[in-house]
């Protein structure tokens, strides 16, 4: 090979990255990316009260037996949607950042769940999942049970965790009855 055909061969290489390079610019100058003023997303989480005193006691709100005799088991499955991210429903389906809820009305708190991992916060709470509990922890998951893994912020309209009661209510093969309402 003579040098004249090592010289195009190397011009050629040497045009193409010229062409790459001004290729580059120009894309960089037509199409120039806005980076976004806070990176990350913002995560909604209740705040601690400040001073670490005792926080403000919650508006008084209707017994959950009260509110289950209005429920909706269609608005509960539709406001359920946002559980979707961490959990499952339906029989058999897999645990996913929190346990499958299938039949959880009635069962042990932080045991079983197809060999969900609880964190030791919810192992220790003991108990079943009563009406009143899941109303208590769906309002504030941390509040009901100070050092819970679930970082969700809670339900605060009475009305829709009634509603989403009433959906697990019927996540079981054979449902645990709904609480009469006392007057």
């Amino acid at each position: 090979m003579d040098s004249f055909e090592l010289n195009k061969i190397l011009g050629a290489i040497l045009a193409s990255c010229l062409v790459l390079l001004v290729m580059n610019f120009t894309a960089n100058a037509l199409f120039a990316p806005v980076p976004p003023a806070k990176p990350g997303f913002e995560i909604a989480v209740k705040e601690e009260a400040a001073g670490g005193g005792e926080a403000a006691a919650p508006a008084k709100s209707e017994p959950i037996e009260k509110l289950l005799q209005t429920a909706s088991v269609e608005k509960g499955a539709a406001a359920a949607k946002k559980c979707l991210a961490c959990h499952t429903f339906a029989k058999g389906e897999p645990n996913r950042v929190g346990p499958n809820l299938w039949g959880i009305v009635g069962d042990h708190k932080g045991e079983g769940r197809g060999g969900f991992n609880f964190s030791a916060a919810m192992k220790a709470k003991g108990g079943e999942w009563t009406d009143e509990d899941l109303n208590q922890f769906l309002t504030s998951p941390k509040g009901f049970i100070p050092g819970t893994a679930m970082g969700f912020a809670g339900i605060p309209k009475d009305s829709e965790r009634a509603d989403v009661i009433d959906y697990l209510h019927t996540l079981a093969d054979t449902p645990v009855p709904l609480p009469t309402a006392s007057k």
